[in-house]
């Protein structure tokens, strides 16, 4: 029987939803998408600098407090007590979530350049990061916003005080997380610093000339429709 048209247009667009779909989940098996990890004390700038690459650049920022904010602030999640008592204690979630929620984020963009922000904070970070995704993603550099921890602080608590809605912008929980930062995320800063992987970037001056200095960091990686276009 011959297929009438309204169904023929009805297969037509199954195919290429379906075809989108697998597209999207079949983001790792295709392509190694391309990584850049983002370091720095809290209130470095790096989510506001995070913001100027996206839109230049065509990256995805993905900030790993936010998609743990986010998870502790979604109805049902079982994971949102347990994320809750780590953010306000200043301390690591597991690495085992982390990376779950990072690998979903990549996955349902459908895009392949990403800016992980706040991650890999620790060793255990990294090496959770290393089985479950090192070997399918291209990680590009780590870019390390380098500032002073009093810079910081008093970042941090004009964020605060201006209304940031972050339960970790007060004294005690900065606290614990300059501790946690100098303890375990710098290391790990030293670590890729011996393989000439990291690209510092001198945060204590204004934003503007703080991006002068990024755009020349991606710049040299960028391909000429990134730079004038900002799309992937």
């Amino acid at each position: 029987m011959a297929m009438t048209p309204l169904l023929s247009a009805a297969g037509v667009y199954l195919t290429a939803v379906s075809t989108a779909v697998c597209r999207r989940l079949n983001l790792f098996v295709d392509m190694a998408p391309k990584v850049v990890f983002v370091l720095g004390g809290p209130g470095a700038g790096k989510g506001t600098q995070c913001q100027r690459i996206v839109q230049n650049y065509g990256y995805v920022h993905l900030s790993a407090g936010d998609l743990l904010r986010a998870e502790r602030q979604r109805s049902g999640s079982k994971l949102g007590e347990l994320i809750e008592g780590h953010i306000r204690n200043g301390t690591i979630v597991p690495v085992e979530i982390t990376c779950s929620l990072l690998e979903t984020a990549m996955k349902e963009s459908g895009k392949e350049k990403f800016l992980i922000d706040g991650f890999p904070r620790n060793q255990d970070n990294l090496d959770g990061w290393r089985r479950q995704l090192g070997d399918r993603v291209d990680m590009q550099f780590v870019l390390f916003f380098d500032c002073p921890l009093e810079v910081c602080l008093e970042r941090c608590l004009k964020r605060g005080a201006s209304g940031s809605g972050r339960s970790d912008d007060n004294p005690e929980s900065l606290k614990k997380r300059f501790n946690t930062y100098l303890n375990e995320t710098k290391p790990i800063i030293d670590f890729y610093a011996k393989s000439d992987h990291v690209r510092r970037i001198d945060a204590t001056k204004g934003e503007e000339e703080v991006y002068q200095e990024v755009q020349k960091i991606f710049d040299e990686v960028a391909t000429p429709t990134d730079a004038s276009s900002g799309d992937n």
